[in-house]
């Protein structure tokens, strides 16, 4: 006789569902605060990733897995599909490090600092430095970038202008998250947009209409704050040797900025993610050529490769252009590789199902749909330690109740983006949290209060998504923030999903639970 005997799957116990995460959280705390020895009297890292703590944590959910009925070939297929979704991410982020270097080299960057710091004054610190690091941030398509570069060099004129280090800091990170969000060149604005089964530049234009007025508000706090700084202790000097040395070893001329122009004209035009890069990239390297020049082909290509070398003698201007290279990018996409699996592996064991199932199905407005999908990309930060996993695991517990209330695919992108990426370098041990804790020489708990962009975004998206304003629907119309609902263009979304979202929002008309578009 045939064994027909079918094998029994069942959802973890909330124990087993949990087991992964502890494991997480547990390595993660060890290897940020106790992986050290004393050399010479100071704490030197034996190791500082969060690469290995995945690896452990994603083979603890695949042993939970199969302890409630689940083949190895099922948890790597649920793993897969989450890969799946981030390939073009992986490969944008891999041509970013190129573009970096090109920018580098072409004195783009440079001169984005060099003008930049012409322009500042103490009062005008604050808000300028902001927009200024929004603006590399755009330009890269990286926080961590725009953090490394220019954000060094705002902290130590910061401290010349006798402002408050956290509160520079804070300035820094909200730039930089600012620009990193509307770049489409950023890792996890692409990422959100795969996830979410949305287009890219859908995606982007959805997060306008939240991160856009918190911008504004923010940059008036910085206003207000800077207009009461003490100028004292303003040392002009640190600004001053950043500019002679850029000034000694780049080729200035304003005609360099034009490479960011390109990026905005990509923005407008809608250039897909990948080509849009690709131009920027080839644009960057013909401007290296013709004002910088030096560069011959096989140099070009090594630059691209593994970064530029640049020697100016001034040691910030020397790390903050110490940056870029297709190489440099592979720790980063080491790490959305094993975070992406490891949310895979723990939606696949059933662990996301049991610990945020029940929470779905009590969701019946958009409000709490959006709270709720904000609440679970920051505990998804917070206990998964990396802001990949803050977008990546939340999309597919979610995306059908986004469906089901008639709502655009670019509205759980721009939701998962509000407080995934935002909320992300909040926490000390996420991989955000310890970079920037250690550019910025300060744990996020002290500077996390005065970043107002990051801070205030989740609770402005909330508000608004409560009144029933700033909503995207699926089929594309928009409701503003004074109510009235206007039809423009519809987001890309998968096509079953995108016909049954119609349909459900055809439905919730017709019962007077959703707007209809005005006339």
């Amino acid at each position: 006789m045939e064994n027909n005997k079918q094998k029994t799957v069942r959802l973890p116990n909330i124990f087993e569902a949990l087991l992964p995460i502890i494991t997480m959280v547990g390595l993660m705390l060890y290897v940020f605060n106790f992986a050290y020895e004393i050399v010479d009297g100071e704490k030197v890292n034996i190791y500082d990733g969060a690469h290995m703590p995945l690896v452990v944590a994603i083979v603890v959910a695949c042993i939970v897995g199969a302890m409630c009925g689940h083949t190895f070939s099922d948890m790597l297929a649920g793993m897969v599909e989450r890969l799946n979704a981030t390939l073009e991410a992986i490969l944008i982020l891999l041509t970013v490090g190129i573009l970096i270097s090109s920018f580098m080299i072409s004195g783009t960057i440079p001169a984005v600092i060099y003008y930049g710091l012409k322009l500042l004054s103490p009062q005008l610190f604050l808000p300028v430095g902001c927009i200024l690091i929004a603006i590399v941030s755009l330009a890269c398509g990286s926080s961590w970038t725009a953090t490394g570069t220019i954000g060094i060099a705002f902290m130590t004129i910061g401290v010349g202008l006798g402002i408050n280090p956290a509160l520079t800091a804070g300035m820094v990170i909200s730039g930089a998250y600012v620009g990193d969000k509307f770049s489409p060149l950023s890792d996890t604005t692409n990422l959100a947009a795969g996830v979410s089964g949305t287009g890219l530049f859908d995606h982007v234009t959805a997060m306008v209409s939240t991160t856009g007025p918190v911008f504004l508000i923010a940059l008036v706090i910085y206003a207000i704050l800077g207009s009461r700084v003490n100028v004292v202790n303003y040392d002009p000097t640190i600004a001053q040797g950043i500019e002679d040395a850029l000034a000694a070893n780049f080729n200035l001329n304003p005609l360099v900025l034009l490479p960011i122009v390109v990026i905005v004209v990509v923005c407008i035009l809608r250039v897909p993610g990948l080509p849009g890069v690709i131009i920027s990239v080839i644009t960057g390297a013909i401007f290296a050529i013709i004002f910088q020049g030096g560069h011959n082909i096989a140099e070009l290509f090594a630059i691209l490769h593994y970064g530029p070398t640049i020697e100016t003698g001034n040691e910030f201007v020397d790390a903050a252009l110490a940056k870029g290279g297709m190489d440099h990018q592979m720790w980063t996409v080491n790490l959305i590789l094993l975070a992406v699996s490891f949310g895979g592996a723990l939606e696949k064991c059933g662990s996301v199902e049991r610990i945020f199932g029940g929470l779905k199905h009590k969701i019946h407005s958009v409000g709490t749909l959006v709270l709720a999908t904000m609440f679970t990309s920051i505990f998804c930060d917070m206990a998964m330690c990396d802001q990949f996993l803050g977008i990546g695991v939340p999309a597919p517990l979610y995306d059908t109740k986004y469906d089901e209330m008639g709502l655009a695919r670019n509205m759980l992108s721009r939701t998962l983006e509000d407080a995934g990426t935002l909320w992300a370098c909040m926490f000390p041990w996420t991989a955000c949290g310890a970079y920037q804790s250690g550019v910025l020489g300060m744990s996020p708990f002290v500077y996390f209060p005065f970043a107002f962009v990051n801070l205030l975004n989740p609770i402005y998206a909330a508000i608004t998504a409560f009144m029933g304003r700033n909503i995207f629907w699926a089929d594309g119309s928009y409701t503003n923030l004074f109510g009235k609902t206007t039809l423009k263009k519809a987001a890309k979304a998968p096509e079953e999903a995108r016909k049954f979202a119609l349909a459900q929002l055809e439905k919730l008309r017709a019962e007077g639970k959703a707007p209809k578009v005005n006339a």
